[in-house]
């Protein structure tokens, strides 16, 4: 039975984030901004039309590098403050205030790469030689060079960011406070819902009456809010186009893929490939459910069940912590510490409350230690997002500590293969410790509806209606709630074909994902997944020498591009290869499904 959500000041303390690791108290954070404003002061008065030679260069850098270290944790704390609790006013103002401290601060800092841009590039070379800490960045803004406006336009925009980035604050504000779900009924019984219990519950649930009302009554709340939810994000779609324009890139595309070093081919090649190749492997796994459950049709409601709900054990905290432990001890003491420490110095914030952001993610901000945010709800799916997260965490844990706060980030097509990599070390921990047929059903089964579904299904049906959104602004439209509807059927229509009914309501689920407001990210879920499959097997197959070149890969951050990180772990992404390879391993894994349903069943 799913509860109502309790209030944030209700839930235990244990199960929630320690923030004053970031800051003690208010007044501190308080402090630090007055400290970060004065100190951003006396940095533009030092260098502001002195950037000039080699030596000014690399004297400006070292200050720039400073205060991102000032910069970090206060926007850190902001951020993850109003993150587990959208309907505490206090911290919702503190984010708004700070977001326009912001923007002032980016507006007096954007005569660094100005300056920087319109020096010679014999210049910045000069200035690599003589701090190579700085190369990264500066190989980097030697490409964006082309692409950068005039200085007193660039500060001009840089003043804006705040109203800029204001389409996501009412994305989540409609979402996570105005929207409210009223009860459901299934069978004359009443049953609460919420955006975490149906995300978390209820789209799982095994009763087939109780799952699909569910759905319907979620959907018919989403679509309350369509026509406001869609013009927010017309209104971020728009702000995109234009700044592609303005800064001179051809498309909406070139502008959204340059940071991530990757070009449009290999983000092609991801959506097109998967959407061809996968999807008879998936059908195959939707009938499999639809047979096992007695279904009499398939729908888009369905597709999140578990193929046997009598095996999905309730897994403490604790318990997860013995599992992840197991799992990822292959990666080693240092690593093992990390996770050991995320638990007991409460880096997690593990609480179910009203108001909290949806989903998972980790925040790892420089010169501190890493946070998890999840709502937990004690399946094993629960298991694999915290490792997933984990990976995370343990990722910039590694590349925070091992390079400047300039390079420490890798492009964003690298940024899910070491968080996909713990759901795959899981796994296979899984897999190994048992030849019971029911038991090895349940891991493969886990790990196809929630790592492969997940990253290579519900993330890459995303991209593929992304791209399909961008096109029709690349091209000078504009979208709305019919058009996105329209949009997201046909994608869900031309992966699932015949085998899934797509429910009334399936066409909103693109009202549900916030990664629309973060650029081309969708899509890099499999690419992530793809590399670490890959990389994986390597582990398994070699031990030491494949977990030392992933480690060497992690403190890397990111000083190469994505093409040769996967190098250093072994992968040749710029092949189709490792993608081909990786669609053939999810169909191997449900043709072994097929077989031990029916070695169950004929045993039974």
């Amino acid at each position: 039975m799913v509860k109502s959500l309790p209030k944030r000041s209700d839930v235990k303390v244990e199960e929630t984030w320690n923030l004053q690791d970031l800051f003690a108290t208010e007044e501190d954070y308080h402090a630090a901004i007055v400290a970060l404003e004065a100190s951003v002061d006396a940095f533009a008065e030092k260098f502001n039309g002195k950037i000039t030679d080699a030596t000014s260069v690399t004297d400006a850098l070292k200050g720039y590098e400073a205060i991102y270290e000032q910069i970090v944790p206060i926007g850190t704390y902001t951020s993850l403050s109003s993150s587990t609790d959208q309907t505490d006013d206090a911290a919702q103002m503190r984010a708004s205030k700070y977001g326009s401290t912001a923007a002032k601060i980016n507006s007096k800092l954007s005569f660094v790469d100005s300056e920087l841009a319109e020096l010679p590039v014999e210049t910045l070379k000069e200035a690599m030689q003589q701090c190579a800490d700085f190369k990264n960045y500066l190989e980097k803004l030697i490409r964006q060079k082309k692409h950068q406006l005039h200085p007193e336009v660039e500060k001009t925009l840089a003043a804006f960011s705040s109203t800029f980035n204001g389409p996501y604050g009412l994305y989540n504000t409609t979402k996570m406070v105005d929207m409210a779900f009223d009860d459901f009924e299934a069978d004359g019984q009443s049953y609460p819902l919420s955006y975490v219990s149906f995300e978390g519950d209820w789209e799982s649930e095994a009763d087939t009456t109780k799952r699909r009302a569910a759905f319907k009554a979620f959907s018919a709340t989403l679509k309350d809010y369509q026509h406001t939810t869609a013009k927010t994000y017309d209104m971020h779609l728009q702000i995109e186009k234009t700044t592609a324009d303005v800064r001179g890139y051809d498309t909406i595309f070139d502008y959204l893929l340059f940071n991530q070093e990757v070009d449009k081919s290999m983000y092609d090649r991801q959506i097109d490939l998967i959407t061809k190749e996968l999807a008879p492997h998936m059908r195959k796994y939707a009938k499999l459910l639809q047979k096992i459950h007695g279904l009499d049709k398939m729908t888009f409601a369905d597709l999140k069940i578990p193929l046997d709900p009598t095996y999905e054990p309730t897994i403490t905290i604790e318990e997860s912590k013995q599992y992840i432990d197991n799992a990822l001890a292959i990666m080693g003491d240092d690593y093992l510490n990390m996770v050991n420490r995320s638990y007991e110095e409460r880096w997690i914030d593990f609480a179910q409350n009203k108001g909290k952001s949806t989903g998972a993610f980790c925040s790892s901000p420089y010169g501190n230690h890493p946070y998890i945010l999840i709502s937990w709800t004690g399946s094993m799916e629960d298991v694999f997002v915290l490792a997933h997260e984990l990976g995370h965490a343990g990722h910039f844990y590694n590349a925070n500590r091992e390079q400047n706060i300039f390079n420490a980030r890798p492009s964003l097509y690298f940024i899910e293969a070491p968080s996909t990599m713990n759901e795959m070390l899981v796994a296979n921990h899984l897999l190994k410790n048992s030849d019971d047929p029911k038991f090895k059903r349940w891991v493969i089964s886990s790990i196809v509806a929630r790592t492969y579904y997940h990253n290579f299904v519900t993330h890459l049906l995303e991209a593929a209606y992304q791209r399909k959104v961008y096109e029709r602004i690349d091209a000078g439209g504009s979208v709305n709630a019919t058009i996105l509807n329209d949009l997201k059927r046909s994608v869900l229509e031309e992966f699932w074909g015949e085998d899934v009914d797509i429910s009334e309501g399936a066409e909103l689920t693109w009202m549900r994902q916030p990664h629309y407001y973060m650029g081309l990210y969708p899509y890099t879920y499999s690419a992530g997944l793809t590399i670490s499959t890959q990389v994986s097997k390597r582990i398994l197959a070699e031990g030491q020498s494949a977990v030392d070149d992933w480690l060497e890969v992690l403190q890397t951050g990111g000083t190469k591009s994505p093409a040769d990180l996967a190098k250093m772990a072994g992968v040749d992404i710029t092949t189709d290869q490792p993608l081909r390879d990786t669609i053939a391993y999810i169909g191997e894994l449900i043709d072994q499904l097929v077989v031990l349903t029916e070695e169950i069943e004929a045993g039974e």
